[in-house]
């Protein structure tokens, strides 16, 4: 159903080298793109036409299963995070995209949504919307880990770190499975805490990682003017765009810790740009009312 080609790996410098996963489609992005491959799959072998699933106000994963369902031909229901975005879709550049792609939105109170895993809930909103196929919260399940498996390969056997941006952590566990016993996987959590441990924990085949939990900038969507300063050099300099969610706090994570001899001299690391750059366009406008220096 989806094809993926390769892209070559990004040498930034003797140290670092990218592998440019924002580059597979133009909206269904990065580690989005895998995680969704074999759940698509599945829904339509098991004969579901409905795609449900779970996110807040910027969401990459709702943009994603959105344009996923309209190139592939489901249905998608969207549950949103936050009553007062009902009247809002307009002024929200990824729930006005993922509208457009023909999803249909569902909003919940943030104490509802805090049920979205419940068994009780699901049953709820099978009642409601009939026979869906429910995709978790970030997308994350035992089909997207088998896809997000998939990001390395024999090539990438050459780089002794892996790094990646860490939400949910089934992107990290896909590439703790994939990775060569001599590698070492760093997550980046966006998410302040180590919660994540025991989530990874569950589907990693491997004990080759260890989050990094300093460069968080205070906590998902959080960021700060010297991040917006960092990535916006980063663009001039590589001509590539980070997002202000993950990869540009991966990135910024990344470089303080080569400044800090965090990694041996020669090492060799491989950072997965993950995609989400859908979300720039919404935190650009939350810089521009705050007054603040925004991302280009």
């Amino acid at each position: 159903m989806i094809l993926f080609k390769d892209k070559e790996n990004l040498k930034l410098d003797n140290q670092v080298s990218m592998k440019p996963e924002y580059l597979s489609h133009p909206y269904i992005s990065g580690n989005k793109y895998r995680k969704l491959k074999y759940n698509l799959i599945e829904a339509k072998k098991t004969g579901k036409q409905v795609l449900l699933s779970f996110g807040g106000a910027y969401s990459n994963h709702i943009a994603a299963v959105a344009s996923a369902g309209k190139e592939f031909g489901f249905k998608t229901i969207g549950v949103i995070r936050g009553e007062e975005l009902r009247s809002q879709i307009a002024n929200n550049p990824t729930l006005r995209f993922a509208e457009t792609c023909g999803m249909t939105f569902k909003f919940v109170s943030r104490s509802v949504y805090r049920n979205k895993s419940d068994d009780a809930f699901i049953e709820q909103l099978k009642a409601e919307f009939g026979e869906v196929y429910i995709l978790p919260e970030g997308g994350t399940n035992q089909l997207a880990i088998k896809g997000c498996e998939e990001i390395l390969n024999i090539s990438d056997q050459a780089f002794d770190y892996i790094c990646c941006p860490v939400g949910t952590g089934g992107t990290m566990a896909g590439l703790i499975n994939s990775s060569g016993k001599h590698q070492k996987i760093l997550g980046f959590p966006a998410l302040k805490g180590d919660f994540l441990q025991e989530e990874i924990s569950k589907f990693a085949t491997s004990k080759n990682w260890q989050l990094i939990l300093d460069y968080h900038f205070g906590g998902y969507a959080k960021i700060d003017d010297e991040l917006v300063a960092f990535m916006n050099d980063f663009k001039s300099r590589y001509n590539i765009q980070l997002d202000p969610v993950y990869t540009g706090k991966m990135m910024f994570g990344i470089y303080d810790l080569i400044a800090k001899g965090y990694f041996p001299v020669k090492a060799k690391i491989l950072a997965i740009h993950t995609g989400g750059l859908q979300g720039i366009a919404g935190m650009n406008q939350k810089l521009k009312q705050q007054n603040r220096p925004q991302i280009v």
